[in-house]
């Protein structure tokens, strides 16, 4: 497992840097939180949409700066001069449970490569904790920034780069206040990542088996209550579990394409997916060299996610929108061209979330 820094790439690349943007500090619930843009905000907004912000793995909340600012920027241009009261935009970033000042464990941050044997339940767990931190701090924001209660928060984006974009995942599926994710080189299918992984690590769970990786889900490396927790809170895991899908691959797998659900999973499937994703937006960036987080272990399910909330799907009504963009020759990084298709993304949702007039589904592919 690499150790670079997927945002090495952006700071680098970035032709001008973004302006500076405000920041400030809070301790919220045990957990030190940075506010970008307080001080930018208009002065005769009340209300105002947050955009969390979730780093990569063995980073901090600090290296989520350069996104906030180029986010808050974009949107702050977009309004000024409004002569109405335009809806104004904050940043908040955190680190992830075991990083930075939340650090307790280093080996838990590890892969199975660099000697942690228990990388699949360690990476599973911070990040699913982190998206229950998000809630958490969505419950007393607002209390800590706005204390006169002059400002509310209206809407709530979340934008997360590798270990973040998991945990998008995990807050797009599971907080209802979550309207919109940015998933940066991040994947919506932990077992088929993790099983590649095992298989390219070449763990004895995977190779001494035959065929190989037949026993590897259910292995000490991947124990059965891991996978019953995945299946809960995993996109992939949580909405195949309610198909007989079953993976043509040798091993755990998952190969594509996926056959339509039945009528009568699709009864299940409908009610589960309006209780989770209807009517949210989805920017889905990934790298078309990506060998950590490779797209292809995302591909199967993205795909039969998108057949089913087009125009034409069975859930088209569910009114999901999902974009999947892949910079073909990045890797595992966050490139400018990615910033730039999440800052339109960002500010293309906040002018359009007062528009309720969306009723059908829709996908957007594109290479860039």
């Amino acid at each position: 497992m690499a150790d670079t820094d997927p945002l090495k790439t952006f700071d680098s690349t970035s032709i001008s840097a973004p302006p500076q943007i405000s920041e400030k500090s809070y301790p919220i619930a045990g957990i030190l939180t940075t506010v970008f843009g307080l001080d930018e905000l208009p002065p005769q907004t009340t209300d105002v949409a947050c955009l969390w912000l979730l780093h990569p793995r063995l980073a901090t909340k600090d290296r989520m700066t350069g996104i906030a600012q180029s986010a808050i920027a974009d949107w702050n241009q977009k309004i000024a001069g409004s002569q109405q009261p335009a809806k104004g935009l904050i940043a908040v970033s955190f680190d992830q449970r075991n990083h930075g000042t939340r650090l307790v464990d280093t080996q838990g941050n590890e892969s199975w490569k660099k000697g942690n044997p228990r990388h699949a339940q360690d990476m599973f767990s911070i990040f699913q904790g982190t998206a229950r931190d998000t809630s958490v701090l969505m419950d007393y924001l607002p209390s800590f920034v706005f204390p006169k209660s002059d400002r509310k928060i209206v809407g709530n984006l979340v934008l997360g780069v590798s270990l973040g974009g998991h945990a998008t995942w995990s807050c797009l599926l599971h907080e209802p206040r979550v309207s919109a994710g940015v998933v940066v080189i991040g994947c919506p299918d932990y077992v088929n990542l993790m099983a590649d992984r095992a298989r390219l690590s070449k763990l004895p769970e995977w190779t001494n088996t035959d065929p190989a990786g037949s026993q590897f889900l259910g292995s000490e490396a991947f124990p059965t209550s891991l996978l019953d927790t995945v299946s809960k809170y995993d996109p992939a895991s949580l909405f195949l579990s309610h198909t007989s899908v079953k993976s043509t691959a040798p091993g755990p797998r998952r190969e594509g394409p996926l056959p339509e659900p039945t009528e009568s999973e699709k009864e299940a499937l409908r009610r589960l997916l309006t209780h989770t994703i209807a009517g949210k937006k989805i920017l889905n960036l990934s790298g078309g060299a990506d060998k950590l987080v490779p797209y292809h272990r995302g591909e199967v399910f993205l795909g039969w996610l998108k057949k089913a909330i087009s125009p034409d799907g069975w859930f088209a009504d569910g009114a999901v929108s999902l974009e999947d963009v892949i910079d073909e020759n990045a890797g595992h990084e966050v490139t400018p061209k990615m910033v730039d298709e999440a800052v339109r993304f960002i500010s293309e949702t906040l002018a359009a979330s007062n528009d309720g007039s969306k009723s059908s589904g829709s996908v957007r592919e594109s290479k860039i």
